[in-house]
């Protein structure tokens, strides 16, 4: 299905090399920014408090914010979990805290009195009742980075080798390289405005790798195929023709995925809207690396027609 089909090719080999110094100059700055600034992990990672009350009625998690942030608790995050009436507040572990106590504190927080002395909110005629607290660990938080990042690693690992099982090593290093610039890049946006880097985020990311190195075999596909096909065409024509014939496709898919990720983000609230901006600057820069940055990678490490259609040798007859 497309819904346009543009006749003439678009020389974007012509400016690869202007492409790849911008990538390389977004690249350094995320670096920059990781190594300077850091990641803001979420509880999950740092350890902290789990508190889970159930309301009779389905509570306002902007208010229960509002209320704790009154009673001194800051970078906290509140969520429903498992229903409308149940609510999930993370408390992140503070120094000189007693962390047997946070259940209790913030249970008298969001309770009637509690938002109407630290909030200064009305009563409210449904309070709380507390169904558990569970403390995180620092040494559990380490745990999840290092399994996550683990996660990360064999992710990575399983995309080299399909790639290389089904392309030459050529696209395969170049497919991988373009993925790692998707989430350095993402990693990078997350310690320059130090948004949350949570579990969601982390889900998100691992998306990411494989919905770019989807649209990395797309184009790749497409580049064997019109090596197979056509003659005379040099390596940036080719891949040029490739990128082209790709587009409509690339609006559909990306386009269609995207309204579904700005849905989230704008009305998902604050439990998905994280995930949904890694999601959005995923998709953003998985088009713009799948086809300016994987492609001339491509070109520069030699791919040629030759290394995809075979050159028939002619038997010589015997001589009598």
């Amino acid at each position: 299905m497309e819904f346009f089909r543009i006749k003439k090719d678009i020389p974007f080999m012509r400016h690869a090399l202007v492409f790849n110094i911008i990538s390389l100059i977004t690249f350094l700055l995320a670096v920059f920014f990781l190594v300077g600034k850091g990641l803001h992990y979420s509880v999950e990672f740092t350890g902290g408090t789990l508190v889970e009350a159930s309301y009779t009625e389905a509570p306002n998690l902007e208010d229960i914010r509002k209320q704790l942030e009154g009673s001194g608790f800051n970078d906290i995050q509140v969520q429903n979990f498992g229903s409308s009436r149940d609510v999930l507040i993370r408390v992140p572990l503070a120094k000189d805290t007693d962390t047997s106590k946070v259940g209790e504190r913030v249970l008298a927080s969001i309770s009637p009195a509690g938002a109407s002395v630290g909030a200064g909110n009305t009563p409210s005629a449904n309070p709380p009742t507390l169904k558990r607290v569970e403390f995180v660990g620092p040494q559990v938080g380490r745990e999840l980075a290092e399994d996550g990042a683990l996660a990360l690693l064999l992710v990575v690992v399983g995309i080299v080798i399909y790639l290389a099982i089904r392309f030459e090593w050529r696209f395969a290093v170049s497919a991988i390289i373009a993925n790692l610039h998707d989430v350095v890049i993402i990693l990078g946006f997350f310690a320059l405005f130090q948004w949350e880097f949570s579990l969601p985020v982390l889900a998100a990311i691992l998306a990411v790798l494989g919905y770019s190195v989807n649209e990395s075999v797309v184009v790749f596909d497409r580049v064997r195929e019109t090596f197979k096909k056509k003659r005379g065409l040099t390596t940036p024509q080719v891949l040029d023709h490739a990128i082209t014939s790709t587009i409509s496709r690339t609006i559909i898919t990306h386009g269609s995925t995207q309204m579904m990720v700005t849905s989230m983000l704008i009305f998902g609230g604050p439990t998905l809207h994280y995930f949904a901006l890694a999601l959005t600057i995923g998709i953003l820069f998985g088009i713009y690396s799948s086809v300016l940055v994987a492609s001339p990678l491509v070109m520069w490490l030699g791919v040629s027609r030759e290394q995809f259609v075979q050159v028939k040798v002619e038997k010589q007859e015997a001589v009598v």
